[in-house]
Formats: structure tokens, sequence, C-alpha cells
């Protein structure tokens, strides 16, 4: 087994999310998918106030070899984004589960019981 953060939920699409206060969560992108997408070069950021449906494309990340979308993992309004990536999104390779890439405040947490627990995203990727 990989060493998964076991505080984090995780999206079959290769995001993982932390609860935070307020109802928000952070959403960053997987080990798995950093590994598999290379060297990054470009992370596009999606735009402050946005209002997402859980499941909804809402950012892009690009490597040397492709380009990848992300989902939004809940339904809420994107309240903050990660501008270091803007300069350096390297650091998403460099460690991936301390990188974020942008935050929602949730309409709902219980979609969150949709994601997987750490044994479950590992299953997932296996």
């Amino acid at each position: 087994m990989s060493d998964l953060p076991v505080n984090l939920k995780y999206a079959p699409s290769h995001e993982w999310v932390a609860v935070e206060e307020e109802n928000s969560v952070r959403v960053g992108i997987t080990n798995f998918a950093q590994e598999e997408l290379g060297d990054l070069v470009f992370v596009e950021l999606p735009e402050i106030g946005r209002k997402v449906t859980a499941n909804e494309q809402c950012a892009v990340v690009e490597s040397v070899k492709t380009a990848s979308d992300l989902y939004s993992p809940v339904s809420g309004e994107i309240v903050e984004t990660n501008l270091d990536l803007a300069n350096e999104p390297e650091k998403i390779n460099e460690d991936p589960y301390g990188t974020w890439i942008f935050r929602i405040k949730s309409d709902d947490l219980s979609e969150l019981d949709q994601l997987m627990d750490a044994d479950a995203y590992q299953a997932h990727i296996e």
C-alpha cells in the first residue's frame, strides 16, 4: 500500500479533498495523478466566486505530456485559489498532498460521502 493520507477523501478522477472549517474543502491532485502526468508546467485555476456543482470540470493541469481536467468534488463556490502555482506548478509534483489547488465553500458536505477513503482509492488505482 502506498502512503495515502487517511484524513483525505478521494475522487475517482484523482482529486483529493481535505475538509476544513466553515463547510470549506481544499482540493489537490493525488500522487498517482501527478506521477501519471509527469512534470507539471501549467495550472489553470478556477475563477474565484465561480459556482460549481459536484463533478463539474473547473480547472486544468498541464504537463509536458498532456493536459488533464480537474473536477469539483462538491457543489459550492470557489473561494480561494493557490496563486503560487501560477509560477511554480512543479510544487504539485514535489508535494502533491501538501499542495492544494483551490478551495470551495461547500453547499452540502454530505456530497463527500460519495468519495472514497484511502483504502478504496488504493484499490481504485491498482
